[in-house]
C-alpha cells in the first residue's frame, strides 16, 4: 500500500480546524451517523498525482513476467497506452496480469470507478496467493475511497483482512475507511490491532490520534502524536494532528506553529491544504453565533 494516497485521504480522517475561543469545530468532512441511512456516494477527494496512485511494483505482484512488466512501465507515464497494451494482451491470453495492468491503467487515466470495480473482480477470481490477491482488494480499497465510496473501500479492505488478517497497511486502510464513515470506535480497534503488529509506523499512530480525538479522548490522542513524532519528527501530518489537539486544549500559539511547519515541510500535500485552512480560522477568531 502507498502511504501517499492515505495522505491524500487524510481529510477524510484527521481535518478537523477550530475556530479560537468560541470552541466550534468545523468538519472538513460530515459523518453520517452511525444510525443514519448511508449515502451511496460522498464527495470524492481530489485525484492525487501519479505518484500517489496505488500502483505496482510494490510486492506482492499479481504476474511476472516481461509483458507484464512492460505494461505496469507504462501506468505512469502514458496510461492511455497502458489500457491499450492491456486489452491486446488480454485477447491474446493474458489472464492475471492482462486484467490487472488494464484496471491499473484505467485508474491512472482516472476512471476511478470501472478500476475500483475491476481490481475487486479480479481479486476475488484470481488464483494467485493470498497475499497477491490480497494486494488486489487493498489496491480497490483505495480506489474506492478515491471515489468517495468508503462503505465499498469498507468492503475491499475486510475481503483484504480475510486473506491477511494480521497486515498492518491493510488494518489502517480499513481503519481509513471506516472513519471516512463516522465509525471511529470501529477504526480505533483496526489501528490498535495495527500498532501491536507493527509499532514502527508513525502513520499507524497518527490515524490513532486522529480516531481517539474523534472519541474525545484527547490526552490519549496527544499521546500517540507524541509518539508518531519520536519516530519522524518532520511527519507533516503528524504536526498537523498535535496542531489540532493543541488548538483543542487552548494552545493556539502551538497549534500555529505545528501547522506553520507542516506547510514548510509539504507544502504541495493535503495535509498542507488543512493546516492552512486551520490556521485562516485560527487567525479570523471566534465565530459569533
Amino acid at each position: 500500500m502507498r502511504a501517499p494516497l492515505r495522505t491524500a485521504l487524510l481529510g477524510a480522517f484527521a481535518g478537523v480546524s477550530m475556530a479560537m475561543l468560541a470552541g466550534a469545530s468545523f468538519l472538513l468532512h460530515d459523518p453520517t451517523p452511525l444510525e443514519a441511512a448511508e449515502p451511496e456516494r460522498r464527495a470524492a477527494p481530489p485525484i492525487p498525482g501519479a505518484e500517489a496512485l496505488p500502483l505496482p511494483p510494490e510486492p506482492p505482484r499479481l504476474a511476472e513476467g516481461p509483458e507484464y512488466d512492460a505494461c505496469l512501465a507504462l501506468l505512469r507515464t502514458d496510461p492511455e497506452a497502458a489500457i491499450t497494451r492491456a486489452g491486446a494482451w488480454e485477447e491474446r491470453g493474458g489472464g492475471d496480469g492482462a486484467r490487472h495492468c488494464l484496471a491499473l491503467g484505467l485508474l491512472a487515466a482516472g476512471d476511478l470507478e470501472s478500476a475500483a470495480g475491476r481490481l475487486e473482480r479480479l481479486a476475488a477470481g484470481s488464483g494467485a496467493s493470498a497475499a497477491a490477491r490480497a494486494s488486489v482488494f487493498a489496491q480497490a480499497s483505495q480506489a474506492w475511497m478515491m471515489v468517495g465510496a468508503p462503505q465499498r473501500a469498507y468492503g475491499a479492505s475486510t475481503l483484504a483482512l480475510t486473506l491477511r488478517p494480521d497486515d498492518p497497511s491493510l488494518l489502517v486502510d480499513r481503519a481509513v475507511a471506516a472513519a471516512s464513515l463516522g465509525r471511529y470506535s470501529e477504526a480505533l480497534q483496526d489501528l490498535d490491532h495495527a500498532v501491536a503488529e507493527d509499532g514502527s509506523r508513525p502513520d499507524s499512530w497518527v490515524f490513532r490520534a486522529a480516531a481517539l480525538r474523534h472519541l474525545d479522548r484527547t490526552d490519549e490522542a496527544m499521546r500517540d502524536v507524541e509518539h508518531a513524532l519520536t519516530l519522524d519528527p518532520n511527519h507533516a501530518e503528524a504536526l498537523l494532528e498535535r496542531g489540532i489537539l493543541r488548538q483543542l486544549k487552548g494552545d493556539a500559539a502551538g497549534a500555529r506553529a505545528d501547522w506553520q511547519e507542516t506547510i514548510r515541510l509539504a507544502p504541495d500535500s493535503a495535509a498542507a491544504d488543512l493546516a492552512q485552512q486551520n490556521l485562516a480560522l485560527n487567525e479570523a477568531g471566534p465565530r459569533r453565533r
